[in-house]
């Protein structure tokens, strides 16, 4: 419905924030850890939004960022996460990170998260794995960029896949490795380094 919402920060409460827009106020819930990164009381703040439509409910949550957006998408695709759980994670947890956690089936990361115990966190990870296509890990090696060829090892195809978990293309990935010399450097660090030109 709303790709994003811009207008002026009215309220910013512990889980929620206000945003006038020519006279009429829009609630939108959010994390705490994105409430905070809000500018001040009368600024004019863009959101990145998603609108959830339920028979007795309409709610707009916002994000700081697209990758918190996608993550919160994928949030609510497995079974048993709720909005609720879904901005507690979001409040604990950088995406490059989540998506490391699931790519890397580290249990003990996403454990880490309040309201998060070990089934659920192995139920995020088995379901969010399962959504990454089997072809979708390759990479490109027509690319002209040497670097990224010498780099085609378990760390690069790691972090392609955990991209891929937030919902970035082949294509992409592709254009983001071609930015920056990842060879020696560690999946999550490939993940954030390739997150800071793609969240652009």
């Amino acid at each position: 419905m709303f790709a994003y919402i811009k207008g002026i920060l009215e309220v910013k409460a512990r889980d929620f924030v206000v945003i006038d827009i020519n006279g009429l106020g829009y609630k939108i819930f959010m994390s705490e850890s994105a409430i905070d990164t809000l500018g001040n009381i009368g600024d004019i703040i863009k959101i990145h939004t998603f609108v959830r439509v339920k028979e007795d409910d309409i709610s707009i949550f916002g994000f700081k960022s697209q990758d918190e957006l996608r993550m919160f998408e994928l949030l609510l695709s497995v079974g048993g996460v709720g909005a609720k759980t879904a901005l507690g994670v979001l409040s604990n947890i950088e995406p490059s990170t989540f998506a490391y956690a699931v790519i890397s089936e580290d249990v003990s990361i996403l454990t880490q998260i309040p309201g998060i115990g070990p089934k659920s966190a192995k139920r995020i990870i088995l379901e969010l794995k399962d959504k990454l296509k089997t072809d979708a890990i390759s990479v490109n090696v027509e690319t002209s960029n040497a670097s990224i060829q010498k780099s085609l090892n378990t760390n690069l195809v790691e972090a392609i896949s955990a991209l891929q978990v937030l919902g970035y293309s082949k294509r992409d990935i592709d254009t983001a490795l071609n930015k920056f010399d990842v060879s020696n450097l560690s999946i999550e660090d490939i993940i954030k380094t390739c997150l800071s030109f793609l969240a652009k």
